[in-house]
């Protein structure tokens, strides 16, 4: 019997299952991280369609013809905004999730994503090109909530050896996004002329079903106990995500950690960068969200078509080849998922920078000597291949996982708000100077790529603890360490008593 009345069990050992768990992420990601790799996905089979539009709609209104560089110009900004929105969703992510809780801002994102639907949708039929940005900048923002929102949600309310598991599934959702975009955009679906209108605004679809689902599942437990202070909910929240009764190991790190962050208000971004107790966990999550981006995973996407015709398949058929790219990044994050909680994160981090390095420096010298040697552009198709598996057995999904991990309940959101808005910016800055990259160092353009994996394999290596199976606290000592190394050893915060279920134990002892 708690303080509030109500009869609490606890088992020592796990039971029930967790199907409820694994129903609640499925519910919560087709209508989160889906969408960020569906409506990247998306946007390359109606390139053309949208470009004639857009010199359509100018020919109509002002009797202008635009030039190829301006409808690139106009073209440029439709894909680019996208990156811009995603960072207002980053910025606001943290204190929606603080105010309406993790599953409610899911639920409430989906206003974002009705709005760019319904504008995309009608755009053609308004003769307006500025409704497909306005569309963009919206669903950007949607996906930029669920970037930092869907990962706190399964994190906070998986068990402590699923964690890693549950918060690498919006990878997975990611991955399979850019497969259903590829598959959805193709010609005979939705990736023809008559049907591009129909094709931007499918992603409302997902949106509906989390919608109709999401609701059905509890609120985080973390969430519901620390933030709000309301134990019963947090109980029965437990309950049912593990489909059997509360553990007492589980419910007492999460009272450990409500403990820690009592009497603390949540964390502002700018707090963070001043706290020297979190200087290296803000370093790590800087670092490894702009390496995300700057990796050059993206950018392979670019040179596919171009190797995929040297190697002499017909332009016909490589709209399905490229399906085979985004499928092989869902693999690799398959396989991550299930290596994540026997591998630790560090090792499948580093790894992964660590083979990327090596695949960039190999894709480079075969892009040199393709037109020297017969079968290079076959080893060229195989860099693509192994580049992409290697991005998502390691960087795609463990990134995600690091803020849920090393950072307390009170500093999260903010945490989330800085790895989100360093993922978007540079986005938008890859997004913007690949071409550039492209147009002055030629088939050496993937060298940049390479000296980005490989410091980022040698941080990871050199700077950050793996946190495999360990609580907040065993975490928080070894990034201690970090923040005050070269000075007198200084403990952290000395353990104090705390009332837990009618009994005296220290914060310590777990």
């Amino acid at each position: 019997m708690n303080q509030r009345g109500v009869h609490v069990e606890f088992t020592s050992l796990p039971s029930g299952n967790d199907l409820n768990l694994m129903l609640m992420v499925t519910s919560c990601a087709i209508g989160g991280t889906l969408q960020y790799g569906y409506n990247l996905a998306i946007m390359n089979a109606p390139t053309i369609f949208i470009q004639n539009f857009v010199n359509e709609t100018f020919r109509e209104r002002w009797d202008v013809q635009l030039k190829n560089y301006q409808v690139t110009l106009v073209w440029t900004c439709i894909v680019s905004i996208y990156s811009l929105g995603g960072l207002a969703g980053a910025l606001i992510a943290g204190p929606m999730s603080i105010t309406f809780g993790r599953k409610k801002t899911m639920l409430l994102n989906n206003i974002f994503l009705m709005l760019s639907s319904l504008l995309a949708l009608t755009s053609r039929a308004a003769k307006s090109f500025e409704m497909i940005i306005i569309s963009r900048v919206l669903v950007g923002i949607n996906a930029g909530i669920s970037m930092n929102v869907q990962p706190m949600y399964f994190g906070e309310s998986a068990p402590k050896h699923l964690r890693g598991a549950a918060s690498l599934s919006s990878a997975i959702f990611t991955a399979f996004g850019v497969v259903l975009g590829q598959v959805v955009g193709l010609r005979e679906i939705l990736g023809s002329e008559p049907c591009w209108q129909y094709l931007l605004a499918s992603n409302a679809i997902p949106g509906l079903i989390q919608l109709l689902t999401l609701p059905w599942f509890p609120e985080s437990p973390r969430y519901l106990l620390i933030d709000r202070g309301d134990k019963e909910a947090c109980i029965n929240a437990l309950r049912r995500l593990r489909g059997c009764e509360v553990q007492r190991s589980e419910l007492d790190e999460i009272l450990q950690e409500q403990a820690e962050a009592k009497g603390l208000r949540p964390s502002r971004p700018w707090e963070l960068f001043a706290d020297r107790n979190v200087r290296w966990q803000v370093i790590s999550i800087i670092t490894l969200s702009s390496a995300m981006q700057l990796c050059g995973n993206d950018s392979i996407y670019f040179y596919a078509y171009y190797v995929f015709k040297e190697s002499g398949i017909s332009p016909d058929m490589i709209q399905y080849i490229t399906i085979c790219t985004g499928t092989c990044e869902f693999t690799a994050c398959i396989i991550c998922n299930l290596l994540i909680e026997r591998q630790g994160r560090k090792i499948l981090l580093m790894g992964g920078y660590a083979l990327m390095t090596v695949w960039a420096i190999v894709f480079t010298i075969a892009l040199c000597f393709e037109h020297k040697v017969e079968w290079m552009p076959y080893l060229s198709m195989a860099c693509i291949f192994t580049y992409i598996l290697s991005f998502g057995m390691g960087p795609a999904g463990v990134t995600g996982v690091l803020p849920t991990e090393i950072f307390s309940q009170t500093a999260r959101p903010a945490a989330y708000m800085i790895a989100g808005s360093m993922m978007w910016i540079n986005l938008f800055i890859m997004g913007m100077i690949f071409p550039f990259l492209v147009s002055e160092l030629g088939e050496f353009c993937f060298v940049p790529f390479a000296a980005v994996c490989f410091l980022s394999a040698l941080y990871v290596g050199l700077v950050l603890p793996e946190t495999k199976g360990k609580t907040l606290s065993a975490i928080a000592n070894e990034f201690h360490k970090l923040n005050y190394r070269g000075q007198d050893k200084q403990g952290l915060p000395a353990p104090q008593a705390q009332y837990q279920l009618g009994e005296v134990c220290h914060s310590t002892a777990l």
